[in-house]
């Protein structure tokens, strides 16, 4: 199903909206569990499960499954679906913010670790409780100054759409 407020390419694979709302909730924790306990560890795993939905696809990350195997079938059927190409690439700016937070504690710049694991909880956070996804809008900015190497107008996002569905 396309949202009236954003044409979507025909080959631009769409998710439910709530599936990322869930992953940034569990992201969320996961960073958070890290930074507290100043564990790269964890962080690596964080790092290795952004690195997934950013390279492989949304639907291989493993917060992407348990959504579509343990949330969704208790869930009412979709209405809204968007575009995941913002969404991979907001996938791919935690991916880097991990992987320094990551890089910090192993290396012993602990502080380095938990500067960029703040940044990185701090917009998962917001994700979670509110539906902005700072990554995605990071993107549409990006194809609104660079039009050209766009095939796509990718002029609306729905985060806007998201936050006031309450998902």
């Amino acid at each position: 199903m396309s949202s009236p407020h954003m044409p979507n390419p025909p080959s631009t694979p769409l998710v439910d909206v709530r599936g990322p709302r869930f992953s940034a909730w569990v992201t969320s924790f996961v960073l958070a569990t890290g930074l507290l306990l100043s564990s790269g560890q964890i962080l690596l795993f964080q790092t290795a499960v952004f690195a997934i939905g950013a390279f492989v696809g949304l639907a291989y990350s493993p917060y992407g499954i348990a959504f579509r195997i343990l949330v969704a079938p208790r869930l009412a059927p979709v209405v809204r679906r968007e575009p995941q190409t913002p969404l991979r690439f907001a996938q791919l700016v935690g991916f880097g913010f991990a992987a320094v937070a990551t890089v910090g504690y192993f290396a012993g710049a602990p502080v380095v670790g938990a500067v960029a694991a703040g940044f990185a909880v701090a917009a998962a956070l917001l994700n979670a409780t509110t539906g902005f996804c700072l990554g995605c809008e990071m993107y549409l900015l990006g194809q609104r100054a660079l039009p050209r190497l766009s095939p796509y107008n990718l002029s609306k996002r729905t985060t806007a759409v998201r936050a006031t569905e309450g998902v």
